[in-house]
């Protein structure tokens, strides 16, 4: 169980020093984190509505932070180039959430064209129903997401990895909103670069 902690505790110092530098990458994190938690409640009572929320809302803050906001040129303070950092993420890099965020554009308009999946579901009546079964097809995109990187993590680096993996994601949201609930003072102030001093501690 301890090495489960130390795999969570290791994952999540390297997520956050190696891909948060930005304080408005981290402020939007904060909006998504405070976004996915009110999906989290609202999944007992709707999980196409709380779909239709986390990935609307959620994920387009938090991946809109790491897109156009978040420094890609060489990391000083860790002494990383960016293709070094793309290489080791143990979740999504770039490239993996291209092909993520291209399949939930395209998810949409599947639906539009073909709404019975080929006979698969009943097709939806009304913009409402159209709308909740983006939002299902949407929820269960994310739960493949989820799966299909921990299988993958499961199989290259052990199971220890994936699983712990896939806490962190479920967990990220309460996590976040502590570590970058301070970042939107920061920005007000004009701080657009975390100086990330506590890394530099705790590197020596």
């Amino acid at each position: 169980m301890n090495e489960f902690f130390q795999t969570l505790k290791t994952q999540r110092w390297d997520d956050h020093r190696y891909y948060h530098h930005s304080r408005i990458n981290q402020s939007l994190h904060l909006v998504s984190a405070l976004s996915f938690l009110t999906a989290y409640a609202l999944v007992f009572v709707n999980p196409a509505w709380a779909a239709l929320l986390a990935w609307c809302v959620s994920m387009t803050t938090r991946q809109a932070g790491h897109f156009f906001f978040e420094p890609r040129g060489y990391d000083e303070i860790n002494q990383a180039t960016d293709d070094y950092k793309e290489a080791i993420k143990v979740g999504y890099n770039i490239r993996r959430k291209i092909v993520l965020m291209s399949v939930w554009v395209a998810l949409p308009a599947v639906l539009w064209l073909a709404p019975s999946l080929g006979g698969l579901i009943q097709p939806a009546v009304g913009l409402t129903g159209y709308l909740e079964d983006v939002g299902m097809a949407w929820f269960c995109l994310g739960v493949v997401g989820l799966l299909f990187r921990v299988g993958q993590l499961w199989v290259t680096q052990g199971p220890m990895q994936g699983l712990a993996w896939m806490t962190k994601i479920l967990t990220d949201p309460f996590h976040d909103v502590m570590l970058y609930r301070k970042a939107p003072l920061y920005l007000l102030r004009g701080q657009l670069i975390d100086p990330m001093e506590h890394v530099g501690q705790q590197a020596h």
